[in-house]
């Protein structure tokens, strides 16, 4: 073989080296920019299909423990209208239904998607029944309660995740979701950049 051929081969075996090296650049900074509060995958409501919740990476996340029989349940609406009022500025409520806390919550998600469907018109991301305390809390919530400190002590908990994935702030069930302290924390984590 001349030196031309072997500088040819040479060439393409840099090339291919070159575009395997940026593909796995490119996954990795992809793998890298999901902040590790949603750097997790569950189950949606509905369908049961599995959603990553990275894909609300660079959001404003509120995250809140539902249970359907609750005294709470009417935050349904009140989260309802909060993700209506602020989901173009960058707002994402995420419903994990529960029934960690009296069995309050109905006993199989198609039960749970239709009860908040046709009771309260939820339109927010919901994922599966799960459990939100203690060793069997879900990644979710296992990671929220770390960050917070604070584990929910009933239904209607809320962790809120501001754009760059960091945990915020936590709100007891009693903090409805027109509070104007809890509106007003979540109106300053919007206009913040991630």
């Amino acid at each position: 073989m001349n030196f031309y051929g072997l500088f040819k081969r040479f060439k393409a075996f840099h090339l291919i080296a070159l575009g395997l090296c940026a593909l796995f650049c490119a996954q990795h900074a992809q793998a890298n920019s999901c902040p590790a509060l949603l750097n997790h995958s569950l189950p949606r409501l509905q369908d049961e299909v599995p959603q990553n919740l990275c894909q609300y990476a660079g959001k404003v996340v509120l995250i809140v423990n539902t249970a359907s029989k609750c005294g709470f349940t009417s935050q349904y609406e009140g989260l309802e209208r909060l993700y209506d009022r602020y989901r173009q500025a960058g707002l994402v409520v995420i419903g994990f239904p529960s029934g960690d806390f009296g069995g309050q919550e109905l006993s199989n998600n198609k039960d749970i998607a239709e009860f908040c469907t046709n009771t309260f018109n939820v339109r927010f991301p919901m994922v599966v029944k799960t459990s939100v305390r203690g060793s069997t809390a879900n990644p979710v919530f296992a990671a929220l309660i770390r960050e917070s400190g604070t584990s929910p002590k009933w239904n209607f908990y809320k962790y809120l995740i501001g754009r760059d994935g960091r945990f915020v702030k936590v709100y007891s069930s009693m903090t409805s979701p027109d509070d104007r302290g809890f509106v007003q924390d979540i109106e300053r984590s919007l206009k913040q950049n991630p």
